[in-house]
């Protein structure tokens, strides 16, 4: 940010800058939050390999700074998914889950997800959701082949040291049949949550839209309860890919005794049978 103008050289001269701030640290952490908060509140799309490949990214987040990351900013892997797309990995949020969970996340982070679906999977082989989110196929199953397949392999420092961050979480793990739900009748919700320390996981219909819309209770909720940057910047993004191709997804919440919430390729929030074979766009967090 700095811009200096040096009047009256006739030749070629060497110059000493030194630079020193008068802030207090109080000021300082202050000039550190506006600039996050600018961050998280601009849409810039820049490609950041670079970056990813240095170790800087990592840098700029764990000191909090977030010094050249904005939101919607991207990183190009090396990998491809399962319909041999290039993976590219979104900036979808800065430090929105700080100071969440059981055990409180204390480490500056930067929320991560993928420009396109990275596997095609349905939630259990049958329409139930017994047991709830954590009682899922997709949750035992799918979702930590997606980890060691794509994410682990791509988010490791030069030490080989994994950057994908552990946090905290509450998630749905039991279902009563007979509890009313979004739907309007008694054909059951979510009844029971446990706390669970998670790399990745589905995202909630708040992370998405910003409220509950088939989501059967509280209970599928958790520390998702706020919506990321980036689909309020680029609300497009909900339902396409980066080429302009519109997708289905999963999202973790029950909606019924049957069904889970789904985001559609016409941009709706719906509940569906969870036999069908549907896009999985996890969440993750690195630092």
């Amino acid at each position: 940010a700095w811009r200096l103008n040096l009047d009256y050289i006739e030749s070629n001269s060497k110059c000493t800058l030194t630079f020193t701030s008068s802030m207090s640290k109080d000021q300082y952490d202050e000039y550190i939050k506006s600039g996050v908060a600018l961050r998280r509140n601009t849409y810039r799309g820049k490609d950041i390999t670079s970056l990813w490949k240095s170790g800087d990214l990592y840098t700029q987040i764990s000191n909090g700074t977030f010094a050249d990351i904005y939101v919607g900013d991207y990183i190009l892997s090396t990998r491809s998914n399962v319909d041999g797309k290039k993976i590219v990995w979104l900036i979808a949020d800065l430090d929105n889950y700080l100071n969440t969970g059981l055990t409180p996340l204390t480490k500056h982070h930067a929320t991560i997800i993928p420009a396109f679906i990275l596997d095609s999977a349905s939630m259990n082989k049958s329409d139930t959701a017994t047991g709830g989110y954590m009682g899922s196929e997709m949750y035992k199953t799918t979702l930590p082949k997606v980890l060691s397949t794509y994410i682990e392999p791509d988010f490791k420092d030069s030490t080989g040291k994994s950057r994908v961050l552990e946090y905290s979480t509450r998630l749905s793990s039991a279902i009563n049949e007979s509890l009313s739900n979004q739907w309007g009748d008694d054909s059951g919700a979510s009844s029971a949550y446990e706390w669970a320390s998670r790399k990745l996981d589905l995202m909630s219909e708040i992370n998405v839209f910003g409220t509950t819309i088939w989501s059967s209770s509280g209970f599928d909720i958790g520390i998702d309860s706020k919506q990321y940057a980036i689909f309020q910047l680029r609300p497009e993004l909900i339902n396409q890919d980066l080429d302009g191709n519109t997708i289905w997804w999963w999202l973790k919440a029950v909606g019924s005794k049957y069904n889970f919430s789904i985001v559609t390729n016409n941009g709706m929030a719906m509940s569906y049978g969870a036999s069908t074979v549907s896009g999985v766009r996890p969440r993750f967090l690195i630092g």
